[in-house]
């Protein structure tokens, strides 16, 4: 409803008396942000089989749906960065066929995303010596923390503490050589945050737990004689 104005005001007054809505704010004021609607559909599930494992395991899916739109496939619990972002892991729908063979659909845990609640934003993360088979991130804060394999000239199979948006990993710690083959069983057990001191623990397989005190965009090696004290 718009204001009215005195009939012995000027035409031209009368005009510029218009463009101003009810509230007295001016038509021509811009446009209210778009308001995004984020969530996760129900679960289904599926099976994956990793490479090597020959027993193929349970996966269950859940759409990633964007202002009614499904986006992405994702699977496991969405984990809240800030109070208008989280991060999922995305499930990608490979082709597994041969050359000359129909095409043979599978499902595969892929990479984390980074979504954002107010803008309906996805962001793909590429954190360090991330395997999509291998790793499977634990989150703390804007921290992840995994075991990934390096495949540069030094590679093998690594610890990692990554921060979101890093520009390299806090903590590169590396457990042991490349598989040459698929592993058997996942390379690393037991990750868990500690809030006070900010610390990280993981159990390798076959090998004796590591723990590491993290500082902002820095890591350091606890030594055993400081769990004693």
């Amino acid at each position: 409803m718009q204001k009215s104005c005195p009939a012995a005001v000027p035409l031209l007054l009368a005009f510029v008396c218009l463009w101003w809505t009810y509230e007295g704010q001016p038509l021509w004021a811009a446009p209210l942000p778009k308001i995004h609607t984020v969530s996760l559909g129900s679960v289904r599930k599926t099976t994956y089989t990793p490479p090597g494992a020959g027993e193929a395991v349970s996966l269950p899916l859940r759409p990633l749906v964007i202002d009614g739109r499904q986006k992405e496939w994702t699977t496991g619990d969405p984990h809240d960065i800030t109070d208008r972002s989280f991060v999922i892991r995305r499930v990608l729908k490979l082709n597994d066929a041969l050359p000359g063979e129909a095409p043979r659909w599978t499902w595969q845990p892929g990479p984390w995303l980074l979504v954002d609640r107010n803008t309906g934003h996805i962001t793909a993360l590429h954190l360090p010596d991330f395997d999509p088979v291998v790793s499977d991130a634990i989150w703390y804060r804007d921290y992840a923390a995994y075991c990934g394999l390096s495949t540069t000239t030094r590679g093998g199979l690594y610890f990692v503490v990554a921060q979101l948006n890093g520009r390299k990993a806090i903590v590169s710690k590396k457990l042991g050589p490349l598989p040459a083959q698929p592993l058997q069983q996942p390379p690393c057990s037991g990750i868990a945050w500690q809030r006070d001191p900010l610390r990280v623990s993981v159990t390798p397989t076959g090998a004796q737990p590591l723990s590491f005190n993290v500082q902002g965009t820095a890591a350091s090696l606890v030594e055993d004689d400081e769990d004693e004290k």
